[in-house]
């Protein structure tokens, strides 16, 4: 069999097929659905409001083993950007092209056909095989894995171990595995002062006069030093509004965002009371709402990171990056339950942009991973008799 004729290629292109923009699914987990039934999975979708979810587990035993990821993509954009269409997968010279190719439909392919030749040659393995699948993950992220996670919780089923398709990788599959995230909280800053005449200051309050040295100071600021999985947290402002639209007004009243990407040695609760503290100092008047999107989390070493460096290694003959970096995932969310989670997919070059892609040979490499994920996690007996199973 050629690779272009893998069925791991060949289910990810009809995934590509269905342009499942967020929040659609366009029928995506029907696909899967149907492909997991004939395993022997239960099937129940789990719909709120615009988005469609799914959880889909064989077997009613622990541990849990979880496949996560979403069916949803990115708009396209300007499609005269593309040198082929978004929405028809086209193979050239042994990769394919189109939205969702590496974020993260290849990675939903590779899951499932790695769960069918596990099933089929192990269909009396240890514990249960699930999978958590939403089409909200590109959007507001409200009505997806969140909500599927608090149905689960509110019944006291829980996931043991959770790989997320997300793309990993950097420069080949399975050279960095993603073992945690760190936090990220969105602070909106309203600063009041007084609207007036450029020609008469005397008469006004600039608020962007005043603030300012506060803002330098929380850029300046050293919120933590980080440790040996994260990086120190970081202070980024990503915008600033304050003018009328004339060049003769000084504004009455500036708005600032800015982000945090926090590591474990500080919280969302911590960060807050330095950041009101610092503006308090500066005695501005001013407002502050905020958006917690994600606590920071580590799955430490241990059977879950132990079995995926083993089927990296034994797949490719390298033993993959552990690594904390870049921006968030759904892995947030099943994290705090207690959950050990890693994320494993393809190489995130391409993502959201323009002619997306993803290797032939790569998306081969992720099913035989996660295959042998599947195997060490439930069936191999020294990880078995480590976990009870």
């Amino acid at each position: 069999m050629s690779q272009h004729d893998h069925p791991t290629l060949a289910l990810a292109r009809d995934l590509i097929a269905r342009p499942s923009v967020t929040p659609e699914d366009a029928g995506c987990q029907t696909l899967m659905a149907e492909r997991l039934k004939a395993l022997g999975f239960e099937i129940e979708s789990l719909v709120f409001e615009d988005t469609t979810n799914m959880w889909a587990r064989r077997n009613q035993s622990g541990p849990v083993f979880c496949f996560a990821g979403h069916t949803d993509v990115v708009p396209p954009g300007d499609l005269t950007d593309w040198d082929t269409d978004p929405f028809i997968p086209t193979d050239i010279d042994g990769v394919l092209y189109g939205r969702g190719a590496a974020d993260m439909k290849g990675s939903l392919a590779a899951m499932i056909v790695a769960t069918e030749r596990f099933v089929t040659a192990y269909p009396d393995h240890a514990g249960s095989i699930a999978f958590l699948i939403t089409s909200d993950e590109e959007g507001p992220f409200i009505n997806g894995t969140v909500r599927v996670i608090e149905t689960l919780e509110a019944r006291n089923e829980k996931i043991t171990w959770c790989v997320v398709g997300e793309p990993s990788s950097t420069a080949y599959c399975g050279d960095v595995v993603k073992y945690g995230r760190r936090g990220s909280l969105t602070g909106f800053l309203t600063v009041e002062g007084v609207q007036g005449h450029v020609a008469y200051p005397h008469l006004a309050r600039n608020p962007v006069h005043l603030a300012a040295p506060a803002l330098a100071e929380l850029a300046a600021e050293t919120w933590d030093h980080g440790n040996a999985a994260f990086p120190p947290t970081s202070f980024q402002i990503v915008d600033i509004k304050a003018g009328t639209g004339a060049t003769n007004v000084v504004p009455g009243r500036m708005r600032v965002t800015f982000n945090l990407r926090f590591s474990t040695e500080s919280t969302a609760e911590g960060l807050q009371q330095r950041i009101i503290d610092i503006l308090d100092r500066h005695e501005l008047t001013y407002g502050l709402d905020w958006i917690v999107n994600g606590q920071p989390f580590l799955t430490e070493q241990g059977p879950l990171v132990e079995a995926t460096k083993y089927a990296v290694r034994d797949v490719i003959g390298k033993t993959p990056e552990l690594s904390t970096a870049g921006g968030t995932s759904d892995g947030r969310f099943i994290a705090p339950t207690g959950a050990q989670v890693l994320e494993l997919g393809p190489v995130n070059a391409s993502i959201h942009k323009v002619n997306e892609h993803v290797s032939h040979s790569d998306l081969i490499h992720l099913t035989d991973m996660y295959e042998r994920i599947l195997i060490r996690m439930l069936v191999a007996p020294s990880v078995a008799a480590t976990n009870g199973a």
